[in-house]
């Protein structure tokens, strides 16, 4: 079959023939229909972010496809069936801190590198392997349909820690990063989970009008100065009612001080989600008062991408369209335009913007 293979760090994939994946139990073979291009593949290949990756390897974390064939211990997926494939393996022999790998992008320590030795290959690829669990029915879909489908992977980041701070209906809502990819998701995402106001703040005009109008005035925009306090008020004063929950999604390059000054908005009693990159380039970490925290009552919860069952859930999401996967722009290559697709991703990664590559 044909595949995209990444051999060395630093240079272009190549589209070459590979043997085909073989089938084991707990394992699921389907046919790739779309996989996304993430906005920085190209500094993963060159090897910028030092992500953990056994090579050669065939990227591409997650896809959109059809089951081509099972393992004996399935009992509902069933060939043609059309599923999302979530890049996210977990380890099975240790249920309370399972080693991670994401499937054709990076390993997370020794035991997610083992991980990835044996679940390596990703999405860009005419088929792929991958656990049976990692396999998500989404219902018929329309062949064309499956490149919008793959938005899924980038609002789903967001959705995991709107879960875990227990998002409800009616709440309010601040995101820290509101004008970035990720960002937009999560504003995306907030509404439709049925927040009741979302306080969006960035430097970018432009981007901060075009959430208004995608989405009306639920959405509070604020222009960041980058004076601590004073950002920290102007995002205080646009919020008609209290901040139950502040997400933060910017990332490695912001400020701590940018970081504080929407985190703490938080109202007493309220929630804090890290989801963002601060620190990971080196210098300050993230300083937060003490007495603030504990007077406060601030939950604080660090989310590294999301629980497997918030996958049917968000899936339950757009099927009822309250969340609209057409809201992204979508720009498709074939498989044998990989490397195209890479450059292209780099170059148009913004808010609402999608390069995904088809390899059927």
């Amino acid at each position: 079959m044909k595949a995209a293979v990444l051999k060395t760090f630093g240079s272009d994939v190549v589209i070459e023939d590979i043997a085909e994946p073989a089938l084991g139990t707990g394992e699921i073979i389907v046919d790739v229909a779309a996989s996304r291009v993430l906005p920085y593949s190209n500094e993963v290949f060159s090897g910028e972010r030092q992500y953990l990756l056994d090579l050669p390897v065939v990227p591409g974390p997650g896809a959109i496809a059809r089951v081509r064939s099972v393992g004996p211990d399935a009992t509902h997926l069933k060939p043609g069936d059309w599923v999302y494939c979530d890049p996210t393996v977990r380890s099975r022999d240790n249920v309370l801190a399972p080693d991670i790998t994401l499937q054709g992008l990076s390993a997370r320590g020794d035991g997610g590198m083992k991980l990835q030795k044996y679940f390596r290959d990703g999405a860009w690829a005419e088929r792929m392997r991958l656990p049976t669990e990692n396999a998500v029915p989404i219902g018929p879909i329309a062949p064309h349909e499956a490149a919008s489908w793959c938005a899924m992977g980038t609002c789903l980041v967001p959705y995991g820690g709107w879960v875990a701070a227990n998002l409800k209906p009616g709440e309010g809502v601040l995101v820290s990063g509101a004008t970035g990819n990720f960002g937009s998701a999560a504003v995306t995402v907030a509404l439709a989970m049925g927040a009741a106001f979302v306080v969006a703040p960035g430097r970018n005009e432009a981007m901060l009008a075009d959430l208004v109008r995608r989405f009306g005035k639920r959405i509070l925009p604020v222009k960041l100065t980058g004076v601590e306090a004073d950002d920290n008020k102007r995002m205080l004063s646009a919020a008609p009612g209290p901040v139950d929950c502040v997400m933060d999604i910017m990332p490695p390059s912001v400020t701590t001080a940018t970081v504080r000054a929407a985190l703490m908005t938080v109202r007493q009693n309220g929630r804090v989600v890290l989801m963002g990159g601060v620190g990971m380039l080196g210098g300050a970490g993230l300083e937060l008062p003490y007495p603030w925290i504990m007077r406060n009552c601030i939950s604080i919860h660090g989310v590294w991408m999301y629980p497997r069952e918030a996958i049917p859930r968000m899936i339950g999401l757009v099927r009822a369209g309250l969340l609209d996967l057409a809201q992204f722009a979508v720009t498709e290559f074939p498989l044998a335009r990989a490397n195209e697709a890479v450059a292209h991703a780099a170059a148009n990664g913004g808010p609402f913007r999608m390069t995904v590559l088809k390899p059927a």
